[in-house]
């Protein structure tokens, strides 16, 4: 009998580099679980919107410009191409943003589309809201599962009697591979999935480490 997979959908904005760690650790457990990733837009513009004079002055600059292209290309590329390409889609962008170093600029936005066999006139949308409410919308079905006191990546899977668990992270580095990625993919959903259990925290003592 062949066993039975679970659908986790996985919430991203593609400039964070945390949620990009994690989401190259899910991919990691596709490979060691039976578990099938769905990908899915949330946006660290929208989620700090409210609350923009609040964060440090620099990180409020890229709110208000950088953070809208990258998110908004992503769902114009979904709404108007299939939800297949949101995952490579991210692969691509995020691979030039963290591991090559590389800025979110409509030339690099560009190239992850061709690169995924996308138009690359799709780099348009970064400056467009034509598709701000779907973005939206997306954000806010991953942060209602959670509350608004997080950030990306949110995970969200069927939970063991049937509810649906959501958690915030896990934010880790390196990527686990291997048994690693497994025992931390299982450990966890038990502790997600624990009644009353919100949350385990230390101080991160390192950057990403984008092998």
């Amino acid at each position: 009998m062949s066993e039975s997979r679970t659908t986790a959908d996985f919430y991203f904005d593609p400039l964070c580099p945390w949620a990009w760690m994690t989401s190259r650790w899910m991919l990691e457990v596709e490979q060691v679980r039976p578990v099938d990733v769905r990908w899915k837009v949330m946006s660290l513009a929208v989620l700090n919107e409210d609350k923009i004079d609040e964060v440090p002055e620099e990180y409020r600059e890229m709110l208000r410009t950088t953070a809208w292209g990258p998110v908004r290309v992503v769902t114009a590329a979904k709404e108007l191409h299939g939800e297949e390409y949101v995952g490579k889609l991210y692969t691509a962008l995020g691979t030039r943003f963290h591991n090559n170093d590389e800025a979110p600029t409509k030339e690099a936005i560009a190239a992850a589309l061709k690169e995924v066999g996308l138009p690359e006139d799709l780099v348009e949308y970064a400056d467009k809201d034509t598709y701000d409410t779907e973005l939206r919308a997306s954000h806010a079905e991953g942060i209602e599962k959670v509350g608004q006191d997080v950030g990306t990546p949110v995970i969200a899977v069927p939970g063991p009697t049937g509810d649906e668990v959501a958690f915030f992270g896990p934010v880790v580095t390196p990527t686990p591979r291997g048994d690693d990625a497994a025992r931390l993919w299982d450990g966890t959903l038990l502790v997600a999935s624990t009644p009353g259990f919100y949350e385990i925290k230390r101080t991160r003592t390192a950057a990403p480490s984008f092998e």
